[in-house]
């Protein structure tokens, strides 16, 4: 296999069928498939992460669709659908039907475990300090939820990233025509160049969502283990101090009731 001959061949990256048209089309269904999926599990998570309801009936659920199988489910939707439909809607609407099912688990219990995780010590402050209960879940559960929301928007992100090559088996474009086209002409090269394209693509949204996390993120939230941990480090005893070290505050207590009146 030539890899780097491929990437390098100039037809690759010109016309309709080259990479950047391909990566767009990917790109394209990742993100409407994201964008409906946090339509529908952001606040979903917010209400039971606020009023505790229906908790473990979404645990349930969410647990279920992550078990559903991808390929199988959207074969079967695209042929209920394909008869009643007939554009090319019928093979895009399942697509993203499929990856909104496979981004509404991990969106969802980031959502719900950010807003019930808030710092007690914060939610108590701005209870003591007059806040009602939706001024408290919006300025400080919410700010406080945010680091384990985005770990979850940036999970579903990945899964939709990578499972998103299955539009090619209902002749849908993306990356995974890379992939599909290859295996049919024995093409090993061209397949691995897709897999390598679908890596790359899911590393540069890792590393932006990275960066979108340290600029909404308050730092308050991502350093606050850091000086609980040096505390720690400089309360810890050293070799003379096993025996535990004798206040010199500490009043002795006299040894008999006649020194005590002296």
């Amino acid at each position: 296999m030539n890899i780097p001959g491929w990437f390098l061949d100039p037809a690759h990256w010109t016309g309709a069928d080259s990479i950047p048209v391909q990566v767009g089309y990917h790109l394209l269904y990742s993100g409407i498939a994201l964008l409906i999926a946090l339509a529908i599990a952001v606040p979903l998570g917010v209400y039971i992460g606020y009023t505790g309801r229906g908790e473990l009936l979404v645990a349930g659920a969410a647990n279920a669709l992550r078990a559903l199988p991808t390929f199988g489910l959207l074969v079967l939707v695209v042929m209920l659908v394909a008869p009643h439909i007939g554009s090319r809607l019928a093979f895009v609407g399942p697509t993203i039907v499929v990856l909104v099912l496979l981004a509404v688990p991990p969106i969802l219990s980031g959502t719900v475990a950010g807003i019930q995780g808030a710092d007690p010590g914060a939610v108590g402050a701005a209870r003591a300090t007059g806040y009602t209960r939706p001024q408290i879940l919006w300025h400080v559960q919410v700010p406080c939820a945010l680091p384990l929301f985005l770990s979850g928007v940036r999970n579903a992100t990945l899964q939709i990233v990578s499972t998103a090559t299955v539009a090619a088996y209902v002749s849908l474009n993306g990356l995974g025509r890379y992939i599909i086209d290859g295996r049919a002409s024995s093409d090993y090269t061209q397949m691995a160049a897709g897999a390598i394209l679908v890596a790359i693509v899911a590393l540069v949204l890792e590393l932006g969502f990275l960066g979108l996390g340290r600029v909404i993120v308050s730092p308050g939230l991502t350093r606050a283990a850091a000086p609980t941990f040096r505390r720690n480090r400089t309360a810890r005893p050293g070799p003379a101090s096993a025996v535990g070290p004798v206040s010199p505050a500490t009043p002795v207590s006299p040894s008999s009731p006649r020194e005590a009146t002296s």
